[in-house]
């Protein structure tokens, strides 16, 4: 019996959802979901301080495999929003990286194709099947945490069919992150 844990992650300034899925042998249970919300009204630094000691407190709390981001991205209208999304993204990173947890991204087109079957899914329809794929009984508030939970299902759908190709003795390259390729 094969057991894992992933951890979604929808990273924020203000509000950072998060969600841990458990996956045993193809069943997916939820263990845990929430936000992370730094003060608004502090400093930026002071503000992703908390960010990383509030996500180091998940991480130790949940004890997860991996955790997996959304790509970064953004509109060319609002390059400043990338910026402040990458602060966040790096801090949070860094707290699964000096917790020996690694770190896997997903594009967001392929979050939504590997939930729904298509790469233009609505965030309903995503938001949908988070709830039949975990059984919940509502859709997780905020938004922040479905699209978390959404990530770590995602991921978990990836490496269940990485897992199929190698036992037919195909191998998948590993993506590395954009991050690593631009390094």
């Amino acid at each position: 019996m094969s057991t894992r844990r992933i951890l979604g992650v929808d990273p924020g300034l203000r509000t950072t959802g998060y969600g841990v899925v458990e996956v045993t042998d193809g069943t997916l249970r939820l263990i845990e979901g929430g936000v992370l919300q730094p003060d608004p009204k502090a400093e930026l630094a002071r503000r992703l301080v908390q960010l990383h000691e509030a996500m180091v407190a998940v991480l130790r709390a949940t004890q997860p495999h991996c955790m997996v981001v959304e790509e970064l991205w953004t509109a060319y209208e609002h390059p400043q929003t990338a910026v402040l999304m990458g602060h966040a993204r790096g801090v949070l990173t860094l707290a699964a990286g000096a917790n020996g947890v690694a770190v896997h991204d997903l594009a967001h087109a392929s979050v939504k194709r590997a939930l729904t079957g298509s790469g233009s899914a609505t965030k309903t329809q995503v938001k949908g099947m988070v709830v039949q794929l975990l059984g919940l009984p509502a859709p997780p508030h905020p938004d922040d945490v479905s699209d978390a939970l959404a990530l770590a299902i995602a991921f978990a759908n990836v490496e269940a069919q990485r897992d199929r190709f190698a036992e037919l003795g195909v191998v998948m390259p590993q993506r590395r992150s954009r991050a690593t390729r631009l390094a």
